[in-house]
């Protein structure tokens, strides 16, 4: 499984499920990423998400489609 590291900027403690889709390239926009997530793709620590806008924060593991995102804290 390829993994990929995101980290929040220091302005944010949260980034929107479908946008980070979106912004680390697994779904080429925020729409295909909404999609992703009401098909089922998605899972967040391990546990399906059906929440398109759900706020991930640091330390929360993404996984969708084969790849992982693992999201950090700015300066982490």
């Amino acid at each position: 499984m390829q993994t990929i590291e995101f980290q929040l900027d220091e302005a944010h403690q949260h980034v929107e499920l479908c946008n980070l889709l979106k912004l680390t390239g697994v779904a080429g926009s925020g729409g295909q990423g909404k999609l992703m997530v009401a098909n089922g793709d998605v899972s967040v620590d391990g546990q399906p998400e059906s929440r398109k806008t759900a706020k991930i924060h640091a330390g929360q593991v993404v996984e969708c489609l084969g790849k992982r995102i693992t999201v950090s804290a700015a300066g982490s």
